[in-house]
């Protein structure tokens, strides 16, 4: 979609998606692209990898397997880009104004999982420390107290 994104070395993780131009706030960067699964299907097929770079879109449990330059942008709690969703699509856009030499990174608001920790580490001053949404963030919390509770009554 944009001319200009290059991948390269990142502080905040491996490798980051980089643009080589300024980008309007609103302007479209990349479009999430990769073979598309059920979220069973992609399960299965990932239940032994540390690192995917799995999307979910839809209301309906599909993934995509990030392919592309997509799948190089890495989460920021102080992100420069958001996904929104089009017609089956996933695009990147700026939700703001980024200079040449930018890392481009978007908010991951990871959820469904209970194997991984999500540990951020964006340095971003207000960083929250998990790359889970904060909904993911509650359900987690609230599965543990209902453990301990459930720990407590045993006992």
């Amino acid at each position: 979609m944009l001319d200009g994104l290059i991948i390269r070395s990142s502080s905040i993780h491996a490798a980051g998606c980089y643009t080589r131009r300024a980008v309007k706030k609103g302007q479209r960067v990349c479009e999430y692209e990769g073979p598309r699964f059920t979220k069973e299907e992609a399960d299965e097929r990932y239940k032994d990898r540390f690192i995917t770079y799995l999307f979910s879109c839809g209301e309906d449990g599909t993934v995509i397997d990030g392919f592309g330059t997509a799948m190089f942008i890495n989460h920021s709690c102080d992100p420069n880009c958001e996904t929104e969703e089009e017609d089956g699509r996933i695009y990147v856009k700026a939700i703001r104004n980024i200079a040449p030499g930018e890392e481009l990174t978007y908010e991951y608001n990871l959820h469904d999982s209970d194997d991984e920790p999500g540990d951020c580490y964006c340095g971003a001053p207000q960083c929250r420390g998990t790359m889970f949404s904060e909904e993911e963030v509650k359900r987690r919390a609230k599965k543990v107290r209902a453990a301990a509770r459930r720990k407590a009554a045993r006992q």
